[in-house]
C-alpha cells in the first residue's frame, strides 16, 4: 500500500498536486480542508466550530481533525493506498496517525513537502480569494494562517527527516514542472 503525506504551507498547490498524484497513482484523496469546508456548508456541530478558528487564522484541534478524517477513511476499502492533504499539521496529529496506519500494516510510505515562498504564498492566496470565492482568504487571514502554519507545522519536516520519509519538491515550478519531480520521487520509492 502506498500512502503518501502532501505537505506544504496554505497556497503551495497541495490540492492540484494531489488531483495529480490520485490519477496517476489512484489513491484515495483525504483533505482536512475538503472535508471542514463540506462540514461547514452542511452547518454541522463540527462545521460550525471549526469556522471560528478557521475565521481567526487558527488551525482546527487535533481531536476534531482525528476523528473526522478517521472516519472518512474507514469508509474505503480494498484501495491502493491515501494520500493525505492538509494533515498531519502537529507533531501530536503525526504520531496519532502513524500509531493507527502502523497498526494496520500500512504505514506512511512518504511526505512530499512542497517548498514555496512565504511572498509567493500570499501572491497565491490572494489569488485564489479574488478568483475561487473563498472568503476565508482575507490579508489579515491569510498573514496569520502562514505564521500559524509556520509555528506549528514546520516542526514536521524534522520529524519526518527523522524517519527518512521526507522529501523535499520545489513548488516554485509551474503545476507541469512540479508533478514532474512528485512523478520521479514516487516511482523511485516504487521502484519503477
Amino acid at each position: 500500500m502506498l500512502n503518501v503525506i502532501i505537505f506544504g504551507a496554505p497556497g503551495t498547490g497541495k490540492g492540484t498536486q494531489s488531483e495529480n498524484i490520485i490519477k496517476k497513482y489512484k489513491l484515495v484523496h483525504l483533505s482536512t480542508g475538503d472535508i471542514l469546508r463540506e462540514e461547514m456548508r452542511a452547518e454541522s456541530q463540527i462545521g460550525l466550530a471549526a469556522k471560528k478558528f478557521i475565521d481567526d487564522g487558527q488551525l482546527v484541534p487535533d481531536g476534531v481533525i482525528i476523528d473526522l478524517l478517521f472516519d472518512r477513511a474507514a469508509k474505503h476499502k480494498d484501495i491502493q493506498g491515501y494520500i493525505f492533504d492538509g494533515f498531519p499539521r502537529t507533531t501530536v496529529q503525526a504520531e496519532k496517525l502513524d500509531e493507527t496506519v502502523e497498526r494496520d500494516g500500512a504505514p506512511i510510505s512518504l511526505v512530499l513537502y512542497l517548498d514555496v515562498s512565504e511572498e509567493e504564498l500570499f501572491k497565491r492566496i490572494m489569488y485564489r480569494s479574488q478568483h475561487s470565492g473563498r472568503c476565508d482568504d482575507t490579508a489579515d487571514v491569510v498573514r496569520k494562517r502562514i505564521e500559524v502554519y509556520k509555528h506549528q507545522t514546520y516542526p514536521l519536516l524534522d520529524y519526518y527527516r527523522k524517519q527518512g520519509k521526507l522529501k523535499t519538491i520545489n513548488g516554485m515550478g509551474t503545476i507541469e514542472e512540479v508533478f514532474e519531480e512528485i512523478e520521479e520521487v514516487i516511482d523511485s520509492y516504487l521502484g519503477v
